[in-house]
Order: C-alpha cells, then sequence, then structure tokens
C-alpha cells in the first residue's frame, strides 16, 4: 500500500467540514476590512525566499524545500506567504494602484522540513494578511485586531495578545550590538546553531530551544530597553490605539519572531491552554518596512500576519468549540426503477438549482434502504417516487420528522419547500 510521505495528512471528514467553515469566515471577515485575495504560485525562484526570508534564518538553512527544475532553475517551495506576496507586489506593480494601502489576504498550503508534531507538518495550511503601503501604527493596530477578532469569532475564549516592538534600524542596530556583547562572553557554552547565530543574526538566538533555560537566556537585553524616541512614540501609539479597540494585550519584549525582514511592530497570539504546553502561539506577525526593497522594489512600509490553520483546529478541539458544520439535507428523493429513476434525475437538478441541498440513490437499493440512507443523512423530507404519481405529475413527500405525507405537484414542489424549509 502506497502511504502519504512524512508530515503531511488527508483532510477529510469532520475536520474538512471545519476547515471549510473557518475559510468561509476568514473570506467573511477579510471581505468586512476590505481586504482582496491574492493567490501566489506554490513555488518561487529561491531567491524569493532566501533573501526574503533571509539567509540566516532557520527555515532557509534548515527547512525549505530547495531543488533544480528540468530547466536547472533553481526552485523553493513557499515556506511562507509573505515574500511571495511582495514578490507579486512587486511585478504586478500594485504600488501604482489608486487606492493605497493595498490590503492583500492569502489562504494556502506551505512547505517546510521539519520534525512533525501535534498541530505542525511539513505541509501545512496557513491563512495570513498583508498591507503595504502605509507606515501608520493605525494599520498596525487593525491587523491585529483582524487576527484577534478571527480567533473570537471562531468561539476561541482563552487568546492573548503579546506585542513588543524592535523599532527602527538604529534602534535595531543598537539591540543586535547589545545582544552580541550579552552572548559573546558565554558563546562557546552554547549549541552549534547559536554559535552561527551570534555572526548572521544575533536576534534568533532568542529563538533556541536547546539553550532557552540558561541564565544567559534569562537575563538577555530586551528590545523595549533599546528604542530611540521615535520608536518609543510610535509603539506607544500602537498601544493607545489597541485600547480604543478594546483588545487587553501584554507588552511581551520576548518576542522577536522568526523571519529576518521584521521591525518595529511585532506580535503573537496565543492560547491560555495546558494542553498545549509550550507550543501554543495561534498566529502572529509584523511589521516589514524594508522588504519591498530587498526584493528590488521601491521603498514600501508593510505588515501582515499569518496563522496555520492546523493549530486552530486543535485549539478547537482543546477548548471544545462546536462549530455549526452539521448540515442535514433538504431533500432525499427516492425510487425503485427507471422511470422514476429518470424523475429522479430531474427533480435532483432542479431543486439543487433552486438552492436546495439534495441527495438521491445511486446504488439501486432497496426503498427500504434508502429511508435508512435519509434518516443518517437527516433529511428533512423524503420525496418517494411512484409511476403512478409521475403520470399526474406529482410525487409523495414526507416530513421525516413527523413521518406526516403529502401529495405535492411536481410544478409547486419548489414554492411547497420554499415555505417549509
Amino acid at each position: 500500500m502506497i502511504s502519504k510521505p512524512k508530515g503531511t495528512y488527508d483532510l477529510i471528514g469532520q475536520d474538512a467540514k471545519k476547515i471549510n467553515y473557518i475559510n468561509n469566515v476568514l473570506a467573511a471577515m477579510c471581505q468586512n476590512y476590505n481586504y482582496e485575495f491574492i493567490r501566489t504560485p506554490v513555488f518561487e525562484a529561491s531567491e524569493v525566499f532566501h533573501r526574503g526570508v533571509g539567509e540566516g534564518s532557520d527555515i532557509v538553512r534548515k527547512e525549505t524545500y530547495d531543488f533544480k527544475d528540468r530547466g536547472k532553475r533553481d526552485i523553493t517551495l513557499r515556506p511562507e506567504g509573505t515574500a511571495g506576496v511582495v514578490r507579486s507586489y512587486i511585478e504586478n506593480k500594485m504600488y501604482g494602484r489608486d487606492i493605497q494601502p493595498v490590503k492583500l489576504y492569502y489562504n494556502e498550503m506551505m512547505y517546510r522540513y521539519e520534525r512533525p508534531q501535534a498541530g505542525r507538518y511539513r505541509e501545512f495550511h496557513q491563512f495570513g494578511v498583508e498591507v503595504l503601503g502605509c507606515d501608520d501604527p493605525f494599520v498596525d493596530a487593525e491587523v491585529i485586531s483582524l487576527a484577534y477578532n478571527i480567533f473570537q469569532t471562531l468561539g476561541l475564549k482563552n487568546i492573548r495578545v503579546n506585542i513588543n516592538s524592535l523599532g527602527d534600524q538604529e534602534s535595531r542596530d543598537n539591540y543586535r550590538q547589545a545582544l552580541t556583547n550579552h552572548f559573546a562572553q558565554d558563546i562557546k557554552n552554547m549549541c552549534p546553531d547559536c554559535q552561527e547565530r551570534l555572526k548572521k543574526n544575533p536576534l534568533r538566538i532568542l529563538d533556541c530551544k536547546v539553550d532557552q533555560d540558561k541564565e544567559i537566556m534569562k537575563n538577555a537585553p530586551q528590545t523595549i530597553d533599546y528604542l530611540n524616541e521615535e520608536s518609543k512614540k510610535r509603539f506607544t501609539k500602537l498601544q493607545e490605539y489597541l485600547d480604543l479597540l478594546d483588545i487587553e494585550y501584554v507588552v511581551n519584549p520576548k518576542i522577536v519572531r522568526g523571519l529576518d525582514y521584521y521591525n518595529h511592530t511585532v506580535f503573537e497570539i496565543e492560547i491560555l491552554n495546558e494542553e498545549f504546553g509550550a507550543q501554543n502561539v495561534l498566529g502572529g506577525g509584523g511589521r516589514y518596512n524594508g522588504l519591498v526593497e530587498m526584493l528590488d522594489g521601491p521603498q514600501t512600509p508593510g505588515i501582515g500576519f499569518a496563522m496555520g490553520m492546523e493549530r486552530i483546529l486543535l485549539a478547537l478541539d482543546v477548548e471544545e468549540v462546536h462549530l455549526p458544520i452539521d448540515n442535514p439535507l433538504d431533500v432525499y428523493i427516492g425510487y425503485v426503477n427507471d422511470e422514476e429513476k429518470d424523475t429522479a434525475l430531474y427533480l435532483v437538478q432542479d431543486l439543487r438549482l433552486n438552492g436546495f441541498r439534495v441527495e438521491t440513490e445511486y446504488l439501486n437499493r432497496s426503498l427500504k434502504s434508502q429511508f435508512k440512507t435519509a434518516d443518517k443523512l437527516k433529511s428533512r423530507y423524503v420525496i418517494i417516487l411512484n409511476s403512478n404519481d409521475i403520470k399526474e405529475f406529482k410525487v409523495k413527500l414526507r416530513d421525516n420528522q413527523t413521518k406526516e405525507e403529502e401529495m405535492v405537484k411536481i410544478n409547486d414542489l419548489v414554492d411547497y419547500l420554499d415555505m417549509h424549509i
């Protein structure tokens, strides 16, 4: 038997229904916020992600699926959404649109070669938004509110917003130097990854899971202590906006995010539930004011966030949130002979095109078996076709709740069901 590759999964059954429901919520919420859907290729030129995400990031160094195609081009499967969206923004000259900023959302599969665990796969489903062309913390607050309100709408209660600021380039440079000085004194006793990160990007040391309990990690400098006045004012303004939106948050200086392109606002939304342990972050993001230029575009500020659908499914299960996904049938149509089967085919299409959820028999089973199927599908009504009734242009309609039966003219069937369903 051929099995699925490690780190992948089949989306079927109730989870598939849940994902469809969640996708509808996401699309409706983004429509309310006036975000436009975008889909980018599942693979891009490797430089899109290697330059955009950062050569020094763990994603590029350890997790990307890189290969050469038949034309000997360097290709990478999409490990995250932002870099591809920014590439599209530049290539399609969205910076020239009359209406700014450009507000986009995506809902796609991503690929990272990492150790599979609960809620984390090598092929995973990620939703995210990007806002390009505005540097006001007003937009930062909107993006955070959109993420927060999505979780609220889905019914998750025990969630918390954590925010931090990495500051502008001057602030980042000051903080980077402080981290370098701090860790240099004991770097030889830290893991090989941290030793490499010290040379390329000291901020990544703070993400280390191997040395996270060491005193040198606990006593590391904090970003907000190295913000210049301009960055402090910006971070204060963000907090004022979040207060106006009545969004509870915690200033968490430990948040630096895992990608190299972030500056100023960074945030994460976590679920406060012991069953999740340390892997309790449902989504996060931040501002990336230099990324468009990094990918050869014009100077353009940007901010976004992403959330993993698998982690959301896990959170919904842990908090026992019951989504309204069990949609019963409106009508089940039963028959026993070929003449009735022809009528069933016609009625199924007619009712479906009029907006009803309809099913019928496909395996030529007995009426008794068909009734059992209608019950399993929780059909509101059952139409029992009979050759004699069909000649009179009528059908027998059974209320599957009261078991009452009524003869209804075929031409009146849509109006009848409209009145009773």
